[in-house]
């Protein structure tokens, strides 16, 4: 369980939100949801130890995360509105990297698998610099199966996507909450995902 208790942030004394509780269970998908500027990532780098809140705590399976913060992120995927793939690699070469990193289980058949899944295969020795913002969109979501991790954060994770892709990724949330998995995600898009818990922001 991701819990939050009381978080308040503020920017040069305006407050960006306040005295926000939230408790995340097993098998639960909860969508952050506002127009742009009303403090959603900032709301995600706060609970990821990227920013200092003002006040509140965030705990995670019961254990303050700032007493534990390696425990937490091992057991979390934070997937950024921004790329962090390397534009001069192929596909693989930056999936294999982020294997290693992660040092995940998955094969190499698993991985093609993945990427036929995700429409991406026939881009595999393609450096990233040659696909198209959705394609790359894509190739960042397949960390979420490649790290293998409990609890899922993402920014804004279906800008760039069409609607195929996006109901690959709906799929993709729904198996992961259904082997008790916890995904958290900002954004403005309205998904089709069935008990969908939703926060708005103002």
């Amino acid at each position: 369980m991701l819990l939050i208790n009381n978080l308040s942030f503020y920017r040069n004394n305006t407050i960006i939100f306040e005295d926000l509780n939230l408790s995340l269970n097993n098998g639960q998908i909860t969508q952050i949801r506002g127009k742009n500027g009303s403090g959603k990532t900032t709301f995600l780098e706060v609970i990821l130890n990227i920013l200092e809140p003002k006040n509140g705590d965030i705990f995670w399976e019961g254990k303050n995360i700032k007493k534990n913060i390696f425990n937490f992120f091992n057991v979390t995927t934070f997937i950024m509105d921004q790329n962090t793939s390397t534009k001069k690699l192929t596909v693989l070469d930056n999936i294999n990297f982020w294997k290693g990193l992660c040092a995940s289980k998955l094969t190499n058949a698993d991985i093609l698998l993945l990427l036929e899944t995700f429409n991406l295969l026939k881009y595999k020795n393609t450096k990233v610099m040659y696909l198209s913002k959705g394609e790359i969109k894509k190739l960042e979501l397949l960390r979420l199966i490649l790290e293998q991790k409990k609890l899922w954060i993402l920014d804004e994770p279906y800008n760039h996507l069409d609607n195929s892709s996006i109901e690959i990724l709906n799929q993709t949330f729904k198996d992961h909450a259904n082997k008790n998995g916890i995904i958290l995600f900002a954004s403005h898009f309205n998904p089709s995902i069935n008990n969908l818990e939703i926060i708005d922001f103002h």
